[in-house]
């Protein structure tokens, strides 16, 4: 109960209560104040001296239009080809490079090769698209195709990379073909 009138006082003291005032003497005849009364005093105000007026009026300033954003032409975020980095000895990507290399191929097509599959499976071996029955680090659909690169199309990169290399060059020319195509419409 004690602790209910504690706080009904203190929410209540604040909206009009008279307070009393640092400075004043108790003996004055003054009227009390409330809080509302003091911020009020207390406000911003400014005193002119002379006999000068200035009229405010409401419309009596302008703003600079705020510029229309004009689209400019430029390239997808999706489109970005991440620069050449050296894959890590062994993996898959190290392997697709030396293929790549063996094919006549440079660093940019290794760099949208590894985008390309980076989006479609992230280089696993075993990856698996639920919805359309794509397999592997090309997402061969059936994944079996990729059989005619050798019997071990499940299981090993270098036979799921010779089979994709295989596709895209007779498909869309070069790694940087079939990037460009995916970006354009989801798939290769």
């Amino acid at each position: 109960m004690v602790a209910a009138v504690g706080f009904l006082g203190a929410s209540l003291a604040p909206a009009g209560m008279a307070v009393a005032s640092a400075g004043t003497d108790p003996s004055a005849a003054s009227a009390p104040s409330s809080i509302y009364s003091i911020t009020v005093a207390a406000a911003q105000s400014l005193s002119v001296s002379g006999d000068a007026t200035v009229e405010l009026d409401r419309g009596g300033y302008s703003a600079a239009a705020k510029p229309k954003v004009v689209a400019t032409a430029t390239s997808s975020v999706k489109s970005f080809v991440p620069p050449f980095v050296t894959p890590d000895p062994g993996t898959a990507q190290a392997i697709a490079l030396q293929m790549l290399e063996a094919r006549g191929m440079g660093q940019d097509q290794f760099s949208c090769l590894v985008a390309l599959w980076n989006r479609e499976s992230g280089w696993n071996v075993a990856s698996y698209n639920k919805g359309s029955g794509a397999y592997g680090i090309p997402q061969a659909l059936p994944g079996s195709k990729m059989a005619s690169a050798g019997a071990d199309w499940q299981t090993n990169p270098a036979t799921q990379i010779t089979w994709g290399l295989g596709y895209i060059t007779g498909r869309y020319g070069t790694p940087c073909g079939a990037w460009a195509h995916s970006n354009a419409t989801g798939w290769y």
